[in-house]
């Protein structure tokens, strides 16, 4: 390492191998979370090499837990899970009773004890919000019914991983007191624990009061003041430093969670008709910094894990692949749900994250799990991470394939994917022309809705072949590609293109890196929001420089 420099030596190269390997993994069709995670294991002291600062890798990574928790509460919907709670809160609950009950037994098996046994539990139980998230909205399901369940599973999910961070300490804190004594365990003691905990709730408690009720207002109202300063560079420190500043208050005044107090600033946050515009403003430097926690998670990881508990590791990723999707397929069953949402929520569960490397730093730190733990529940999060776009896969074949409606034959037929504001002026224009159209839309309500209207509609993501094959584009003339991701829309038009080479294809684009990016997949017309606002401004101000040289008549 350069002489004096830590820091910067951490950040520069733990960044660059972060992108590294991040793209590779991504080429590989991988989450980047496992090339990050990957990154932190090159540089840390299992392997051989630079070796970076541990301590100041768990700095960095308590900042990145504080905003990847703000950014949680910032996307927490209490409607949406209000909208699912009859299945997302019994089927959360039940799922990681199961999961806990598993790590349980495999801890006994290992002679952890119970203590160990239910917070290895704990940390095997819950998903990655960044994994699942990511995997829904690549599949554009994040607004249908099946992807409302997943995110209300995962929000109860991880609303008990918090409870669980809070308790914890509490019970460390009684532990050693118990020990001290001599370990032997009286009514009055019992009383302590119930006092403790009540303690624990009430401090909570009035965190969470004054958050909500003072917080649910001066924080709009300090943010609307900012913007109307009119400088985009304040309104992004104001949001930081609410995040930061609510989680360093909620430690140091209330004894709360790091994770807890910025989770609360997100969720107040998110209530602000300003919420959109803070999540893109932080969205890079939360980003950057949640790289540098899963990096400097992977440092923790020791690679001969692999080699000197192969069995371990193997029941480890058992219980998170097969028993947590098992245990939700049986009880998506037992509420009657549609198999396939059943399918999509066992594939989505079926892997580990960053709530449950928190979990293992804290159970390590208070005394609670053996390092052996915490290696087993890093390998496991690695491996599961890796394995889950197969089990997508395996449920994109199990999964009923869409059905169009029949289409009614004309001279021209033309497809739109997507029907959002771009989409359905399309229909209308269309409409008019007397083109007959049909829809691509991953939106369940949108496509019943088209289906009353009369309107041949699909639901699903045309990023599947298997959808557009089912919208007929084989024999379709037109197809406009409205979706607003750049990425996106160029593989809906690579995969059209090769399933009909004739087929002229309408894209929209943002800029020219996108507008290369369709031509490159085969896009023949592009139309670019900039230039196309650019000209209205231009005709706009040409028909006011006509009006005014024109004289006036009597």
């Amino acid at each position: 390492m350069p002489h004096g420099t830590p820091l910067i030596s951490l950040m520069t190269i733990g960044l660059g191998l972060a992108f590294v390997f991040g793209m590779i993994a991504t080429r590989l069709k991988l989450s980047p979370l496992v090339g990050y995670l990957i990154a932190g294991v090159v540089i840390g002291p299992f392997t051989p090499g630079f070796v970076a600062d541990a301590k100041l890798a768990q700095e960095l990574a308590e900042i990145g837990v504080i905003l990847l928790m703000f950014g949680v509460g910032l996307h927490f919907s209490l409607d949406d899970l209000l909208s699912v709670r009859a299945i997302a809160l019994p089927g959360a609950i039940a799922q990681i009773t199961v999961a806990t009950l598993l790590g349980l037994g495999m801890a006994l098996w290992l002679g952890w004890g119970v203590e160990a046994g239910i917070v290895f539990g704990l940390a095997l139980s819950v998903a990655s919000t960044v994994v699942l998230l990511r995997a829904l909205q690549e599949r554009r399901v994040v607004q249908t019914e099946k992807g409302k369940i997943a995110v209300g599973w995962l929000i109860v999910e991880d609303l008990a991983m918090v409870l669980a961070l809070v308790l914890l300490p509490t019970w460390a804190d009684l532990r050693n007191q118990m020990e001290a004594s001599g370990g032997g365990f009286t009514w009055d003691q019992a009383g302590q624990i119930g006092l403790a905990v009540l303690l624990t709730f009430l401090k909570v408690g009035a965190f969470a009061a004054i958050m909500l009720v003072a917080g649910k207002r001066v924080i709009p109202w300090l943010l609307h003041r900012v913007v109307h300063l009119g400088s985009r560079e304040l309104f992004r420190l104001s949001v930081l430093a609410i995040a930061l500043g609510v989680a360093l208050g909620a430690s140091e005044l209330f004894g709360v969670s790091f994770a807890l107090g910025a989770f609360f600033a997100g969720m107040i946050m998110g209530e602000s008709e300003l919420s959109h515009q803070a999540a893109n403003e932080t969205l890079p430097l939360r980003d950057a910094f949640a790289v540098l926690f899963f990096v400097s998670v992977g440092m923790l990881f020791d690679p001969m894990t692999v080699v000197n508990a192969p069995l371990q590791l193997a029941a480890a990723v058992l219980i998170v692949i097969v028993g947590k999707s098992v245990a939700a397929l049986v009880i998506m069953q037992m509420f009657k749900q549609k198999k396939e949402s059943s399918w999509l929520i066992a594939a989505s569960l079926a892997q580990i994250g960053e709530f449950s490397f928190i979990l293992a730093s804290l159970g390590l730190g208070l005394g609670f799990l053996p390092e052996e733990a915490r290696d087993l529940i890093l390998g496991a999060a690695i491996i599961s991470i890796v394995l889950n776009p197969f089990m997508f896969m395996i449920v994109d074949r199990l999964a009923p394939k869409p059905k169009a409606e029949p289409v009614i034959s004309a001279s021209e037929r033309a497809i739109i994917v997507g029907f959002g504001r771009v989409g359905s002026r399309v229909a209308r224009a269309l409409g008019r022309m007397r083109i007959e159209y049909s829809v691509v839309e991953d939106r369940q309500e949108v496509v019943d809705r088209l289906h009353e209207q009369g309107v041949p509609a699909i639901a699903g993501n045309a990023v599947s072949v298997d959808v557009l094959k089912a919208a007929a584009v084989d024999k379709a003339h037109l197809i406009y590609v409205t979706v607003p991701d750049g990425f996106e829309a160029g593989r809906v038009v690579e995969i059209a293109r090769q399933l009909n080479p004739k087929i002229r294809i309408f894209a929209r684009s943002h800029n020219d890196a996108e507008i290369e990016h369709l031509t490159g997949r085969g896009a023949d017309v592009i139309i670019s929001g900039e230039e196309e606002i650019a000209q209205a401004m231009i005709d706009a101000t040409k028909s006011v420089a006509t009006h005014a040289a024109t004289p006036a008549h009597a």
